[in-house]
Protein backbone atom coordinates (compact mmCIF):
# COMPACT_ATOMS: atom_id res chain seq x y z
CA UNK A 1 0.00 0.00 0.00
CA UNK A 2 1.12 3.54 -0.72
CA UNK A 3 0.18 6.63 1.25
CA UNK A 4 0.36 10.00 -0.49
CA UNK A 5 1.46 12.87 1.75
CA UNK A 6 1.56 16.62 1.20
CA UNK A 7 5.23 17.60 0.74
CA UNK A 8 4.73 20.91 2.55
CA UNK A 9 2.60 20.01 5.59
CA UNK A 10 3.45 16.30 5.77
CA UNK A 11 -0.26 15.49 6.08
CA UNK A 12 -1.61 12.22 4.75
CA UNK A 13 -3.94 13.01 1.84
CA UNK A 14 -4.99 9.62 0.38
CA UNK A 15 -3.78 6.09 -0.38
CA UNK A 16 -3.61 3.89 -3.45
CA UNK A 17 -6.57 1.86 -2.16
CA UNK A 18 -8.89 4.17 -4.14
CA UNK A 19 -9.44 4.33 -7.88
CA UNK A 20 -6.93 6.89 -9.21
CA UNK A 21 -6.38 8.55 -12.55
CA UNK A 22 -3.53 10.87 -13.51
CA UNK A 23 -4.72 13.84 -15.59
CA UNK A 24 -2.24 15.72 -17.81
CA UNK A 25 0.67 14.46 -15.68
CA UNK A 26 -0.18 16.98 -12.90
CA UNK A 27 -3.47 16.09 -11.15
CA UNK A 28 -4.53 12.86 -9.47
CA UNK A 29 -8.27 12.33 -9.62
CA UNK A 30 -9.19 10.01 -6.77
CA UNK A 31 -12.68 8.54 -6.65
CA UNK A 32 -14.27 8.10 -3.25
CA UNK A 33 -17.56 6.79 -1.88
CA UNK A 34 -20.18 8.17 0.45
CA UNK A 35 -20.19 6.00 3.57
CA UNK A 36 -21.86 5.70 6.97
CA UNK A 37 -20.11 4.23 9.98
CA UNK A 38 -21.61 3.27 13.33
CA UNK A 39 -19.76 3.43 16.61
CA UNK A 40 -22.30 1.35 18.56
CA UNK A 41 -21.42 -2.14 17.32
CA UNK A 42 -20.04 -3.35 20.68
CA UNK A 43 -22.11 -6.22 22.12
CA UNK A 44 -21.53 -6.96 25.82
CA UNK A 45 -24.00 -9.03 27.88
CA UNK A 46 -25.77 -6.81 30.39
CA UNK A 47 -24.81 -3.61 28.58
CA UNK A 48 -27.09 -3.84 25.56
CA UNK A 49 -30.67 -3.17 26.74
CA UNK A 50 -32.21 -3.38 23.26
CA UNK A 51 -30.79 -6.87 22.65
CA UNK A 52 -31.97 -8.03 26.06
CA UNK A 53 -35.49 -6.65 25.74
CA UNK A 54 -34.76 -3.53 27.81
CA UNK A 55 -35.93 -0.03 27.07
CA UNK A 56 -33.79 1.59 24.39
CA UNK A 57 -35.70 4.87 24.31
CA UNK A 58 -33.53 7.93 23.92
CA UNK A 59 -30.54 5.96 22.63
CA UNK A 60 -28.94 7.66 19.69
CA UNK A 61 -26.36 5.55 17.88
CA UNK A 62 -23.30 7.54 16.88
CA UNK A 63 -23.30 7.47 13.08
CA UNK A 64 -20.66 9.26 11.05
CA UNK A 65 -21.41 9.98 7.39
CA UNK A 66 -19.16 11.38 4.70
CA UNK A 67 -16.72 10.70 1.91
CA UNK A 68 -14.46 7.75 2.75
CA UNK A 69 -11.29 9.63 1.73
CA UNK A 70 -12.13 12.47 4.12
CA UNK A 71 -12.93 10.12 7.01
CA UNK A 72 -10.02 7.71 6.45
CA UNK A 73 -7.33 10.38 6.04
CA UNK A 74 -8.77 12.98 8.42
CA UNK A 75 -9.10 15.72 5.80
CA UNK A 76 -10.71 18.96 6.96
CA UNK A 77 -13.02 21.08 4.85
CA UNK A 78 -11.79 24.67 4.66
CA UNK A 79 -13.79 27.80 4.02
CA UNK A 80 -10.71 30.03 3.92
CA UNK A 81 -11.31 30.83 0.26
CA UNK A 82 -14.76 32.38 -0.14
CA UNK A 83 -14.41 32.97 -3.86
CA UNK A 84 -12.39 32.08 -6.93
CA UNK A 85 -10.20 35.19 -6.59
CA UNK A 86 -9.09 34.24 -3.06
CA UNK A 87 -8.36 30.66 -4.13
CA UNK A 88 -6.42 31.87 -7.18
CA UNK A 89 -4.18 34.03 -4.94
CA UNK A 90 -3.52 31.00 -2.71
CA UNK A 91 -2.81 28.91 -5.81
CA UNK A 92 -0.16 31.33 -7.12
CA UNK A 93 1.71 31.23 -3.79
CA UNK A 94 1.33 27.46 -3.51
CA UNK A 95 2.66 26.93 -7.04
CA UNK A 96 5.75 29.02 -6.19
CA UNK A 97 6.40 26.89 -3.08
CA UNK A 98 5.86 23.74 -5.11
CA UNK A 99 8.28 24.80 -7.84
CA UNK A 100 10.92 25.56 -5.18
CA UNK A 101 10.48 22.07 -3.67
CA UNK A 102 10.52 20.45 -7.13
CA UNK A 103 13.68 22.33 -8.10
CA UNK A 104 15.42 20.78 -5.08
CA UNK A 105 14.07 17.22 -5.32
CA UNK A 106 13.09 16.62 -8.96
CA UNK A 107 14.38 19.37 -11.26
CA UNK A 108 13.32 17.40 -14.35
CA UNK A 109 9.67 17.58 -13.28
CA UNK A 110 9.53 21.39 -13.05
CA UNK A 111 8.99 21.86 -16.78
CA UNK A 112 6.28 19.15 -16.93
CA UNK A 113 4.49 20.84 -14.05
CA UNK A 114 4.75 24.36 -15.47
CA UNK A 115 3.66 23.25 -18.94
CA UNK A 116 0.54 21.35 -17.88
CA UNK A 117 -0.79 22.93 -14.68
CA UNK A 118 -2.17 26.13 -16.24
CA UNK A 119 -4.39 24.28 -18.72
CA UNK A 120 -5.75 21.91 -16.08
CA UNK A 121 -6.36 24.63 -13.50
CA UNK A 122 -8.09 26.90 -16.02
CA UNK A 123 -10.61 24.10 -16.59
CA UNK A 124 -10.99 23.32 -12.86
CA UNK A 125 -11.33 26.98 -11.85
CA UNK A 126 -14.13 27.32 -14.39
CA UNK A 127 -16.09 24.98 -12.09
CA UNK A 128 -14.95 26.64 -8.84
CA UNK A 129 -18.47 27.24 -7.51
CA UNK A 130 -19.07 23.46 -7.57
CA UNK A 131 -15.93 22.58 -5.60
CA UNK A 132 -15.38 21.85 -1.92
CA UNK A 133 -11.88 22.50 -0.59
CA UNK A 134 -9.99 20.37 1.95
CA UNK A 135 -6.75 20.63 3.88
CA UNK A 136 -4.87 17.82 5.54
CA UNK A 137 -5.31 17.00 9.21
CA UNK A 138 -3.03 19.85 10.41
CA UNK A 139 -5.26 22.39 8.58
CA UNK A 140 -2.12 24.08 7.23
CA UNK A 141 -3.36 26.39 4.47
CA UNK A 142 0.23 26.81 3.20
CA UNK A 143 0.12 23.15 2.18
CA UNK A 144 -2.07 21.47 -0.41
CA UNK A 145 -5.72 22.39 -0.65
CA UNK A 146 -7.42 19.39 -2.27
CA UNK A 147 -10.48 19.98 -4.42
CA UNK A 148 -13.62 17.83 -4.33
CA UNK A 149 -16.38 17.81 -6.87
CA UNK A 150 -19.31 15.50 -7.37
CA UNK A 151 -19.60 14.00 -10.85
CA UNK A 152 -22.32 11.98 -12.49
CA UNK A 153 -20.96 8.49 -13.14
CA UNK A 154 -23.37 5.77 -14.29
CA UNK A 155 -26.32 7.86 -13.11
CA UNK A 156 -24.84 8.32 -9.62
CA UNK A 157 -23.32 11.37 -7.96
CA UNK A 158 -19.77 10.31 -7.08
CA UNK A 159 -17.18 12.29 -5.04
CA UNK A 160 -13.94 12.86 -6.97
CA UNK A 161 -10.95 14.50 -5.29
CA UNK A 162 -8.25 16.35 -7.20
CA UNK A 163 -4.72 16.44 -5.76
CA UNK A 164 -1.60 18.05 -7.24
CA UNK A 165 0.71 15.18 -8.17
CA UNK A 166 3.88 17.22 -7.69
CA UNK A 167 2.76 18.31 -4.23
CA UNK A 168 2.73 14.73 -2.96
CA UNK A 169 5.30 12.22 -1.85
CA UNK A 170 4.64 8.49 -1.81
CA UNK A 171 5.30 6.44 1.26
CA UNK A 172 5.21 2.64 0.93
CA UNK A 173 3.77 0.45 3.68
Amino acid sequence: MRIYKDIISGDEMFSDSYRMKLVSEVIYEVTGKLVQRKDDDIQIAGFNPSAEGGDDEGADPNVVSGVDIVLNHRLCETFAFPDKKAYTLYLKDYMKRLIEKLSEKSPGEVEVFKTNINTVMKDVLGRFKDLQLFTGESMDCDGMIAMLEYREINGESVPVFMFFKHGLEEEKF
